[in-house]
């Protein structure tokens, strides 16, 4: 199963990617504007700093790319010294232009835009102070160029210079604020709508099953009749008290059963469209589910524990969500029948159900696949029981998760929102 992509906005990798595209642009752009300032303008410009200067982060650059095609993920850690390296590029290239009456020193917003559309919120304001120290470092202690300068300076600091600062120091502490906010927002909204898409997903494929479900159901009724009917005339024609009518009669019976539960499938399914989930206690509804799980799995030893804690678990269930929870108990007993572990917990708002058994746990291949597909862990299932267990369990705004335990075996985790005790 291919790996999900990552969603564009907290993906480091993609973002070096653009980062290392823009630092190229803009480094490619100060060498020129460098090569105007000198040759057309004649600026003083220690000239060996500036051009080092821009091959350093050149160099920076190109070893960027190589480290791209590296397989080792990027982190968001990594990509912050990336960021502070292009901050600690601008400092030295301002510092030798002219510092922060450079005009080009607000382009310090553009590493602070970045950090906040893409990195943590702890991250965006390193980034956000890093630039405006530079920045303030820069107002006193720089190489001079006289055509930048600005008139009326009576002191250390003009107006207009102190101006300029204010103004960035603001912008970047806005920028910074805003930006983190709308860009968190988008990843919500992406995620949000990723779980959306898989929930469609999900609920396609319970209604495929549950269509072919109803259409075998439909297909099965003609052929057992047929049984019934042919069943009848052997019953009529073998002889009285032979060991043929009596496996007739086992057959016919077997067949009655079948049919019997075939209606009660369809008269179940019908009530259970049109009841509403009831709401009772945990633990008398699991005791009750554990016990009639018992009755059809003898073979299982287990023992039941429920959290010592003031007041009871509410929880809304149905039909459906017994027969959810049984599939996982049976699962386990499938797995290891002996020494079943079954634990009954509750926070503030759901409800936790800890199914533990001693079997040879999940394969690593597999477990971030089940209940999403029809994948089973037995050689002869086909997975669509437990698919239909996550189903029904997220249809009640619960999620089931699967451990392998640390002393072996499988660690089954149900949870279940808590409700409000029924009035009574």
């Amino acid at each position: 199963m291919p790996t999900a992509l990552p969603l564009p906005l907290s993906t480091p990798n993609r973002n070096l990617v653009r980062l290392t595209i823009v630092r190229g642009i803009t480094w490619t752009g100060f060498l020129l504007a460098i090569i105007v300032g000198i040759e057309l303008l004649t600026f003083d410009l220690p000239v060996t700093a500036v051009v080092s200067v821009v091959i350093a982060m050149g160099i920076l650059n190109i070893a960027t790319w190589w480290r791209l095609g590296r397989p080792k993920a990027v982190n968001h850690f990594e990509y912050l010294a990336h960021l502070l390296a292009d901050i600690a590029g601008l400092t030295l290239l301002f510092y030798f232009s002219g510092g922060s009456t450079n005009p080009f020193i607000t382009y310090y917003l553009v590493p602070v835009t970045i950090a906040a559309a893409t990195l943590p919120w702890r991250y965006a304001w390193i980034i956000a102070a890093c630039a405006m120290a530079g920045y303030t470092y820069l107002m006193f202690f720089y190489h001079p160029i006289p055509q930048l300068g600005h008139i009326n300076s009576d002191g250390p600091l003009s107006l207009h210079v102190l101006g300029m600062w204010l103004n960035f120091g603001l912008s970047a502490g806005l920028v910074t604020f805003f930006i983190y906010k709308m860009a968190h927002a988008l990843r919500n909204r992406d995620k949000a709508l990723s779980r959306t898409r898989e929930a469609a997903l999900r609920n396609e494929q319970v209604l495929a099953v549950a269509t072919q479900a109803a259409g075998t159901a439909h297909e099965l009724g003609t052929p057992l009749s047929t049984m019934a009917v042919l069943l009848n005339e052997m019953h009529q024609d073998a002889p009285d008290g032979s060991t043929l009518q009596q496996d007739i009669a086992i057959l016919r019976q077997q067949v009655d059963v079948c049919k019997s539960r075939l209606q009660h499938l369809v008269t179940t399914a019908d009530r259970r469209r049109m009841a509403e989930p009831e709401v009772l206690d945990a633990e008398v509804w699991l005791a009750t589910v554990v016990q009639r799980w018992l009755v059809i799995r003898p073979d299982v030893s287990h023992f039941f524990e429920v959290a010592e804690k003031r007041g009871r678990p509410w929880i809304a269930v149905d039909a459906t969500l017994d027969q959810a929870l049984t599939n996982l108990l049976n699962n386990a007993a499938d797995a290891n029948p002996e020494q079943i572990a079954i634990r009954l917990d509750w926070q503030d708002e759901s409800v936790v159900i800890d199914i533990r058994d001693h079997g040879p746990g999940i394969a690593m291949s597999i477990a971030d696949q089940l209940g999403d597909t029809f994948i089973s862990t037995k050689s002869k299932g086909m997975g669509i029981g437990l698919f239909l267990t996550h189903a029904t369990i997220n249809r009640f705004g619960g999620g089931v998760s699967l451990y392998n335990h640390p002393e072996g075996g499988t660690l089954t985790e149900v949870t279940l929102p808590l409700c409000s005790a029924p009035d009574k």
